[in-house]
């Protein structure tokens, strides 16, 4: 004789499953479709079932980052502290870039997860065995911000693909009143646009403006500490 099982306790559900249905769902179709009964259909159970294992939509999407963040590479020991830590956030962006939800998240939340304090945690191991002391290593999460997580808070998204006929006849109108701005447009941008930048050479050009920043303090500090009377 079988039982049959009740929708409201389903045998074998659980928490971490209930997640990676989940961050499929916002891989596909973003975080407006994560929903107890969109996961519910997915899973082939009762929506009230999963309250237990996951609480709310907020706490869902919480475990969600925390399980995105926790598939972060921790990389290997480069040549230098500088190499580490940008491999490190490169792997990071790796991460982000295929569940692109992440970063919205993240920007929403006012204090971090737990996975994201033991990544935050790993960072700051790298840059205090690189010899930055603890203060210019706080310094340091300020000045990467979002990019240790491997995504820039940009002041506008610029990430669009703009046609370059478009983007003359845009120059042309802004140059009498905003020329530099025009002459950015046609010389400086990605495509010869505002907007459609490649988003993974900025990322990398300003990583590395800031651990280029962070080394020339880190031997201005010894410097100092070796000089005569220090």
């Amino acid at each position: 004789m079988t039982t049959r099982r009740s929708k409201t306790a389903p045998a074998g559900l659980s928490r971490e499953g209930i997640v990676d249905v989940a961050i499929r769902v916002a891989d596909a179709d973003g975080t407006a479709a994560v929903s107890m009964r969109r996961i519910a259909q997915e899973l082939g159970v009762d929506p009230m079932s999963l309250y237990r294992h996951v609480g709310a939509k907020d706490g869902l999407l919480d475990l969600m980052t925390d399980a995105v963040i926790a598939r972060i590479e921790r990389v290997e020991p480069g040549a230098t502290w500088m190499e580490t830590a940008r491999e490190q956030m490169l792997a990071a962006r790796r991460t982000v870039l295929r569940h692109p939800w992440t970063a919205e998240v993240l920007k929403a939340r006012p204090v971090p997860t737990p996975a994201a304090l033991r990544y935050v945690d790993t960072v700051l191991g790298i840059l205090r065995g690189g010899g930055l002391s603890p203060a210019l290593a706080h310094h340091a999460l300020h000045a990467l911000g979002s990019r240790l997580l491997g995504f820039s808070q940009d002041l506008y998204d610029d990430g669009g693909d703009t046609d370059p006929a478009a983007a003359r006849a845009q120059a042309a109108a802004l140059a009498p009143h905003m020329p530099w701005v025009a002459e950015m447009v046609l010389e400086a941008s990605h495509g010869g646009a505002l907007g459609g930048c490649d988003d993974d050479v900025e990322f990398a050009f300003s990583l590395d403006l800031v651990l280029e920043g962070l080394e020339r303090h880190r031997v201005l500090a010894l410097a100092a500490e070796a000089a005569p009377g220090a």
